[in-house]
């Protein structure tokens, strides 16, 4: 059969080029708040309801899980219908997953609100990037890198500010990002399409982990900063509020929420900053600077020492993001328009994998030892393990032959 590209028509009203650019990341900054604004109320929920540092790693990895199964299944369907279909349907699963929080009653109800979330989330992220793509190559770059780390950033630290401060913790951040999706739900209907129509869309509903040939080797020399950074966002996302309330005696919510939002938010800033630097130094300098914070951060939770902690994390964060700016950059460098959505899903789900295996783990074994400090500094030093890897791969690309049959 042979592939068609149509363009889509414009909205009756439509947002403008640059504006739709910046909506487009906006989405993808609250749908990554939306993914860390439950983490500093873990701690309110298991005092509501009793239930253990496994399951808080569960309901954590259930929304990693469904996001990956879902960036499996729609990751390429927005290079075929088009970003704006993807986009809407996803807001309209995030509105559901808000209710479904708002409303929840025990633990069920969080396992439900984070398939959902996590169902939204992994349709939406390839589409927004390769959508931010279209409109501009160079700021939907950075934006990519910069985007999630933000999100996360905000995320965490808002949802901490508003269950310390404010009453009805368990609603009303829910209630804020609701109101934000609503918005930015009616901003995605008037805005032009910035994607193309191509005939394949039920073919693109195949699972797949294949990327083009081009793009192959340079995602493997990407695999493991990807895999170092995003295990150490896991990291902060499912052991930090139990970590920093061990050892420094903070507010877990508040605690969790600011850790994260220094790790992010370091992340966000070094990406603007180093923006110019090639995308192999990059590489080389988020995993130096991971496996120096990582470190820190070892030797923080170790001696009790919170001041070494928050320069460790700003330190880690930088990592994170230059290491994933240099990665992302790399990967679509040689990714067509056509191509993208695709190449994008590839680059999350790797991601994903990274940050929720680990943390799933460590949750279970922390329940199983009955020693959440001991499980973290394991984590941790899995972590500035992958980092050192990541430095070296990053120094001498040499990827391995079994991830070179993976991506074959």
């Amino acid at each position: 059969m042979t592939r068609t590209s149509i363009s889509l028509p414009a909205a009756t009203a439509p947002v403008a080029r640059p504006a739709g650019f910046y909506l487009l990341a906006s989405i993808t900054i609250t749908f990554l708040a939306g993914s860390s604004a439950p983490t500093p109320l873990y701690p309110v929920y298991q005092a509501l309801w009793g239930f253990s540092a496994a399951t808080v790693t569960a309901v954590f990895s259930s929304y990693v899980l469904v996001l990956l199964a879902a960036l499996l299944v729609f990751g390429r369907l927005s290079d075929h219908v088009g970003r704006k279909p993807v986009i809407l349907v996803a807001i309209l699963l995030q509105l559901v997953a808000m209710v479904v929080f708002a409303d929840a009653r025990g633990v069920n109800a969080l396992y439900a609100g984070r398939i959902i979330q996590g169902l939204a989330t992994g349709a939406a992220l390839a589409a927004i990037g390769a959508g931010m793509l279209d409109l501009d190559r160079a700021k939907g770059t950075i934006a990519n890198a910069v985007a999630p780390a933000v999100g996360t950033a905000l995320g965490g630290f808002v949802s901490g500010l508003l269950v310390h401060y404010l009453p009805a913790p368990t609603h009303l951040v829910y209630g804020v990002l609701a109101a934000v999706y609503l918005l930015q739900g009616l901003g995605i209907a008037l805005m032009p399409e910035p994607g193309q129509r191509r005939a394949g869309a039920w073919a693109s509903l195949r699972p797949q982990l294949a990327t083009p040939e081009g793009v192959r080797g340079p995602l493997r020399t990407a695999i493991p900063i990807l895999v170092a950074g995003w295990a150490l966002a896991g990291f902060y996302a499912s052991l930090g509020p139990g970590l920093v309330h061990r050892a420094f005696g903070v507010d877990a919510s508040l605690g969790g929420g600011f850790a994260l939002f220094l790790l992010a938010g370091s992340a966000g800033i070094a990406v603007l900053v180093l923006r110019e630097l090639s995308a192999q130094r990059l590489m080389q300098v988020g995993a130096a600077a991971l496996a120096t914070g990582m470190a820190g951060v070892l030797w923080a939770l170790a001696t009790h020492s919170p001041g070494v902690f928050l320069v460790a994390a700003i330190v880690a964060g930088v990592g994170f993001g230059t290491g994933f700016q240099g990665g992302v950059r790399s990967v679509l460098a040689t990714a067509t328009a056509a191509e993208r959505a695709g190449v994008l899903a590839v680059v999350f789900l790797v991601s994903y994998v990274a940050m929720g295996l680990p943390a799933l783990v460590a949750g279970f074994v922390a329940v199983r030892t009955g020693n959440l400090a001991a499980t973290g500094l394991g984590f941790g030093a899995l972590v500035l393990a992958l980092a050192l890897c990541a430095l070296r791969a990053s120094t001498s690309p040499a990827p391995t032959r079994a991830i070179a049959r993976i991506l074959e």
